[in-house]
């Protein structure tokens, strides 16, 4: 039961709240005017109440002891984010908020190291850190902790959406060779890897798949269905630091198949022959493991300054067959289940300016259902016109459409001369006429 004590000390008068906790502590907290320790008793049984009391003791804990306690929950995480978040901790997070209390930290605190993190960081990247420790105070308020998060409404950077560039049919060809077959090889290569017809197959793949180098880094024989031009995606191998070569599923957790052009279905046919259903498609050249992007990534940059794009980056083709496939005529929904976003906003939100280039193609299509409409009403408008004796043999529109080109309920087997005209004049007089012969 709540209750307040009159205490004397020193010839100073001082009042001492006494509270429990909901799960039944004792707690104490003085203050110098009993009026102040009555409105301190009333929020405290009203939090109890309302279910949004904190308990101070427990918001003693460092930032850095909660972190880590928060880090170790993320076990639902794949290993590739999971290692990303204790790297914002090591570098960002524990420097500036290591030995601070979850009590004493402050949105102006927060605001003011975002601030600085702004000065040398990339938006991107500073949008980042803040999120992890957001999400670290967001479980102190879940565990009742903290009354509210103080990182959020927090001002950020703007982030800036990045201009891809996309590669051409011909840019994607001529890629391809420079990467598996360059005209200026190293003299310090060995003389098996300077050329890599295994090489050109993985600029190819991922410039008109769109899947990413880790599921392709992954996908094995038996995944491969040539007879049907598909590829199914249902693993992905990442490096991770301190673990090496993580498998698991792709980024989204589904499994997905993507379409594999004829031309290099054929190439991909002659590729695998001789090897083994569980074998890997795209396989290092000396030991047989998973392609690394590291490794890969030396001979795909020569290759692009060869053909004029330098500063390529492997991911970079995802966004080409994204490109590619739009212009070829895809909607929005099979561009995301190509490249296996997890919602057809996120692909438009990528690449909803590709779709305008297809606005012509739209205006014209428009243009010509006008004037087809318009053919039709001024058709039918001549006819009302002529003798009515001429009406019982009018053209009927179309089963299935009216005059506007709009469906119709007529259905299959109905009788054409019960359809309506869509002018009503034509249809009483018409009506009437039948009616009299």
């Amino acid at each position: 039961m709540a209750s307040i004590e009159k205490r004397m000390r020193s010839g100073q008068t001082s009042w001492r709240a006494h509270y429990r906790t909901p799960a039944g502590a004792q707690r104490n907290r003085t203050f110098a005017r009993k009026v102040d320790a009555e409105r301190f008793l009333a929020s405290i049984e009203n939090a109890k109440v309302t279910g949004t009391y904190v308990d101070p003791a427990l918001a003693k804990v460092t930032v850095g002891e909660w972190a880590e306690l928060w880090l170790e929950g993320q076990a639902h995480l794949k290993p590739t984010t999971r290692s990303r978040y204790a790297g914002i901790l090591r570098t960002h997070v524990h420097p500036r908020w290591d030995r601070v209390r979850l009590a004493n930290v402050s949105h102006g605190d927060v605001q003011a190291w975002v601030s600085e993190l702004a000065l040398h960081r990339s938006p991107a990247t500073v949008q980042k850190i803040h999120r992890v420790l957001s999400l670290i105070l967001d479980m102190a308020v879940k565990d009742a902790r903290l009354a509210r998060n103080v990182a959020g409404g927090v001002n950020l950077p703007r982030v800036r959406k990045p201009e891809h560039r996309y590669l051409t049919h011909e840019q994607v060809e001529d890629l391809a060779t420079a990467a598996g077959y360059p005209h200026d090889p190293s003299k310090h290569s060995s003389l098996d890897t300077r050329a890599n017809e295994t090489y050109r197959l993985v600029v190819l793949f991922l410039g008109y798949t769109g899947v990413r180098f880790g599921e392709m880094a992954a996908l094995r024989v038996s995944r491969l269905d040539l007879r049907r031009n598909r590829a199914i995606i249902a693993e992905s191998v990442t490096p991770v630091q301190g673990l090496g070569l993580v498998w698991g599923t792709p980024k989204t957790h589904q499994r997905r198949e993507v379409p594999i052009p004829q031309f290099l279905a054929s190439d991909l046919g002659r590729h695998i022959e001789g090897k083994q259903l569980d074998d890997l498609v795209f396989a290092g050249i000396r030991n047989g493991q998973p392609l690394r992007v590291g490794t890969f990534h030396t001979a795909f940059s020569t290759a692009a300054r060869a053909i004029g794009v330098p500063d390529l980056h492997p991911h970079e083709l995802r966004h080409t067959a994204a490109s590619l496939a739009i212009a070829s005529g895809a909607d929005v929904k099979v561009v995301q289940q190509m490249l296996g976003h997890g919602s057809a906003s996120m692909t438009l939100d990528t690449y909803g300016h590709l779709f305008e280039d297809r606005f012509d193609e739209v205006g014209d299509a428009l243009g010509r259902a006008r004037d087809a409409a318009r053919e039709r009403r001024t058709r039918l408008h001549i006819v009302d016109q002529a003798d009515p004796a001429v009406a019982p043999v009018l053209p009927q529109p179309d089963v299935g459409q009216n005059a506007e080109g709009a469906l119709s309920s007529v259905s299959a087997g109905q009788d054409p001369n019960s359809v309506p005209y869509p002018r009503p004049d034509l249809n009483r007089r018409y009506r009437r006429e039948r009616a009299t012969s």
